[in-house]
């Protein structure tokens, strides 16, 4: 129990002052996991431990029937070992911390509250949660962003003008179901066999350190992987302190869900006083050190989470910030993004900053919205919060990047595509003389179109996903090509 503080939402037909959202506060409580009949004994002194959390993470569905027990009916356990079976593109990977916060109060109908869960519905997604009309798009592909294409280094993706990704592991302490990086983080599944990094791990590490040396107008690295929760500390502390001793390089951001997913991590001492060793750096050369981590629903803010965000604060970083991503069944109205940022600012210190739009990976049309849906919520967002935690819902555009969702150049509404334009060149086409001129597609999930437009995706759809399967391997290939050259 503690002071902190969280939204609690009001009723859509009680508004507060005729207002569409009412603001109110209301305690955080770490939910009770003894309700669980697996964790009935479990000491608060072991759920603090990160190590506890680690060895107890829930991988399939026997573990996850040792810890819910009969609290879940048998259909559920069968849905999804079917979706594990035939649509998962991650493997099951649950933390205590993130299991604690589905249903968090206990419900009347456990399985059916269990189904309806936010948190749930994309941390251990079902067969009948996926569409059987369009369970993918015909534009869905495995690598939806083309980032291996734009591998400066294996891992190291160099996508705007001056900021790269570097990813420096594969793995995470939790594995979400919509993961983008599906094609390369976590364990293969029986849809998805997964790209595998080929050089060792330090020597990756090296080549990122050797490519921004030479790169000089590269000045923001996003440190992400998978998560920098799962690296070893001292192997993460020493690639960031060679970060900083590049002249160039501002800005750097720890991505980690873990802040979230198994906050005990990052409250460890060990952490703790190594991200004061480096943050203390940071602030000595003029580097801004800050950490995002991922947030989907209100619910997940505990205090535990705000404990851990407050430590990092404390520690030195110059901010925390939540990309959280916009997934039907899970945050798609304005009340619960509004509760969400809230929860986020005023609980736990984290500051709002993005949703980015589901991305075209397969099987994930359930979770995707429409850009029109996005838009409406951008608008639905604005005057609650300050302006500086303002998220923005943004558009991650395949070889475009990052666009508001307002920002498009043209949007064929009855048959869900959208074009963009940018302003700038992506590493593999600095010789493209058309790159700032051509128009880029994204495309609405089908079954939020028109009747019109859904009558012409089906008459035009196996023409479209021939294309679309032409282009997904055509990006693996260019991404196994890039781990040969840098073997040789």
């Amino acid at each position: 129990m503690t002071d902190l503080i969280t939204p609690e939402l009001a009723r859509s037909d009680e508004p507060a002052d005729g207002q569409p959202y009412a603001y109110r506060r209301a305690e955080l409580v770490e939910p009770d996991w003894t309700r669980l009949p697996g964790w009935k004994d479990v000491t608060a002194e072991e759920w603090r431990s990160v190590q506890w959390q680690r060895s107890h993470c829930v991988k399939n569905v026997k573990q996850l029937r040792d810890v819910m027990g009969d609290l879940l009916e048998e259909r559920f356990y069968e849905d999804l070992t079917r979706d594990q079976a035939e649509r998962a593109t991650m493997s099951m990977l649950l933390p205590p911390q993130m299991l604690n916060t589905i249903v968090p109060q206990g419900a009347a109908d456990y399985t059916e509250a269990f189904y309806a869960d936010p948190v749930r519905r994309y941390m251990l997604p079902v067969f009948s949660d996926r569409r059987t009309d369009w369970p993918s798009h015909p534009h869905a592909t495995r690598d939806s962003l083309h980032e291996h294409e734009m591998w400066a280094t294996e891992g190291l993706t160099h996508r705007y003008p001056t900021k790269v990704l570097a990813e420096v592991l594969p793995t995470c302490p939790q594995y979400c179901g919509h993961c983008t990086r599906m094609d390369l983080v976590g364990n293969s599944t029986p849809v998805i066999d997964k790209l595998k990094f080929v050089a060792k791990p330090q020597t990756r590490l090296d080549d990122m350190l050797d490519y921004l040396r030479r790169t000089p107008g590269v000045r923001d690295v996003v440190v992400s992987g998978g998560d920098v929760a799962n690296m070893p500390w001292p192997r993460l502390e020493s690639f960031l302190m060679n970060l900083l001793e590049i002249e160039n390089i501002r800005d750097i951001r720890l991505a980690t869900k873990a802040l979230m997913g198994m906050p005990q991590h990052w409250l460890s001492d060990d952490v703790r006083s190594g991200v004061a060793r480096v943050a203390g750096v940071a602030r000595d050369r003029g580097v801004m050190l800050a950490m995002h981590t991922h947030v989907n629903a209100a619910q997940s803010v505990t205090p535990l989470v705000a404990e851990a965000s407050k430590a990092m604060l404390e520690a030195g970083l110059r901010d925390v910030r939540n990309q959280g991503v916009l997934m039907r069944g899970v945050n798609d109205s304005v009340h619960q993004l509004l509760d969400l940022c809230f929860a986020l600012l005023d609980g736990a210190n984290i500051t709002p900053y993005y949703f980015y739009m589901c991305d075209m990976i397969p099987f994930s049309e359930h979770w995707r919205v429409s850009v029109k849906d996005a838009q409406h919520l951008q608008h639905g967002i604005l005057g609650y919060l300050p302006g500086f935690a303002t998220p923005r819902i943004v558009c991650d555009v395949p070889y475009v990047g990052k666009r508001w969702v307002h920002q498009l150049s043209e949007y064929d509404e009855v048959r869900g595509i959208s074009y963009w334009k940018k302003n700038y060149r992506t590493g593999i086409e600095q010789q493209d003389p058309e790159a700032l001129n051509r128009t880029y597609e994204y495309y609405d999930p089908i079954d939020t179109l028109p009747t019109e437009g859904q009558t012409w995706w089906n008459q035009h759809a196996g023409d479209r996903l021939a294309e679309a399967e032409q282009r997904a391997a055509a990006s693996r290939a260019a991404a196994e090509s890039q781990n040969l050259l840098e073997i040789n």
